[in-house]
């Protein structure tokens, strides 16, 4: 194990106590700019996450109108639709048209 005398721990001591006031020094202020980043960053995530559900609304509310209207034009084209193009739909063209076709 080393001995120090007594001149060199005083030395390691006053460099130690200069360290810290220099630290100390150099991080003045710095715990206000730490504190003012993060507000403005959580401020800016707020708004971004507003506006993501400003969003998710508008997507949700084009769905269901989307999903409405399908189900409309379903509705209208499941009883008219003619799939081979001959102008005539398809129910008319599976109906028999004697009595005794089947």
């Amino acid at each position: 194990m080393l001995d120090f005398t007594q001149d060199q721990w005083i030395s390691i001591g006053l460099i130690f106590l200069m360290g810290v006031i220099i630290g100390a020094f150099l991080m003045a202020g710095g715990g206000r700019k730490w504190k003012e980043r993060y507000r403005a960053e959580k401020a800016h995530r707020e708004r971004i996450e507003a506006d993501y559900k400003a969003a998710e609304t508008s997507w949700r509310d084009q769905d269901s109108r989307r999903a409405a209207a399908l189900r409309d034009t379903d509705r209208t084209t499941v009883r008219d639709r003619d799939t081979d193009g001959d102008g005539v739909p398809d129910r008319a063209d599976r109906a028999p048209t004697k009595p005794g076709d089947a």
